[in-house]
């Protein structure tokens, strides 16, 4: 079982503190500590996933440890899709989860895309990890 533990202090990781606190969010809420069963990366509720799978998960650390400070990370349902060249008031990371078109929105639907690995169910602070774009560097209290 991989053990999921942000870091601490002042030394990034990521070539912003915006990037940073992303990274430090998503790994927090897989902390054993924190989350229900780290090992299937399930935050809380039962399925509610900070990532689609361990390769996802992998991905988006690798995308916010490279991302620059004028550029977003798109993530849907738990995995990079994108990275876009935005401005440096822009978000980092933007997230999208579970969306179907309504006459699709069943859970018998969602589930059977699931099981193919095309989706995952997020909860609210499960999936999305960063739930807001801190301003500016801060002074290291990450």
């Amino acid at each position: 079982m991989r053990t999921i533990r942000a870091s601490r202090g002042n030394q990034r990781e990521c070539k912003g503190w915006t990037q940073e606190a992303a990274l430090r969010m998503l790994m927090n809420n897989l902390d054993p500590e924190v989350a229900e069963r780290p090992e299937d990366l399930v935050v809380y509720g039962g399925s509610g996933k900070a990532a689609r799978n361990w390769d996802c998960y992998d991905a988006i650390v690798r995308s916010l440890k490279v991302l620059e400070n004028d550029e977003t990370l798109l993530v849907q349902s738990g995995k990079p899709v994108a990275v876009f060249r935005t401005h440096v008031h822009a978000p980092r990371v933007l997230i999208s989860n579970s969306m179907l078109v309504p006459k699709w929105a069943t859970w018998d639907e969602f589930r059977r895309l699931e099981a193919l690995g095309l989706t995952m169910y997020g909860q609210m602070t499960a999936g999305s990890w960063i739930l807001h774009r801190i301003a500016g560097d801060p002074p290291g209290n990450l």
